[in-house]
């Protein structure tokens, strides 16, 4: 359910974004309005702790006919965790959603190169049960 309430949240967030004017914050200054009209921090997604990632990835969710079990694939064009300014900062050691209700971690992360340099990171969260949905 967290995964599911994260990918609506970013998804809201991105097609909010498309139709609201351009207003420079930091990622600590933005908050998430809920239906019941309450505030929260944002969800955020990190690849080296303390870093969050700026680019909204392309999701992809399966999911066993039974319901047992599902994927979700992280595919994210460019990201900043690649610039040389946040080299400073650590390793990738997995891929961390943060978020109110805690936080969810895959080390299932691969980079894709393209002439010795970075282009692109695919990383993929499996769920083992349908508690995990």
């Amino acid at each position: 359910m967290k995964l599911l309430s994260y990918l609506s949240a970013a998804c809201a967030c991105s097609m909010a974004a498309a139709f609201s004017p351009v207003v420079k914050q930091t990622p600590r200054q933005q908050t998430t309005l809920h239906a019941d009209g309450g505030e929260s921090s944002p969800a955020e997604i990190q690849f080296v702790r303390g870093l969050t990632e700026q680019v909204v990835p392309n999701v992809r969710l399966t999911r066993a006919r039974d319901g047992s079990s599902g994927v979700a694939t992280f595919s994210f064009q460019s990201p900043n965790v690649f610039d040389a300014s946040t080299a400073a900062k650590g390793e990738i050691t997995g891929m961390f959603m943060i978020d109110e209700e805690g936080e969810l971690s895959t080390t299932s992360v691969n980079a894709s190169f393209a002439n010795g340099k970075p282009q692109s990171i695919e990383s993929t969260y499996v769920m083992n049960s349908p508690q995990e949905w």
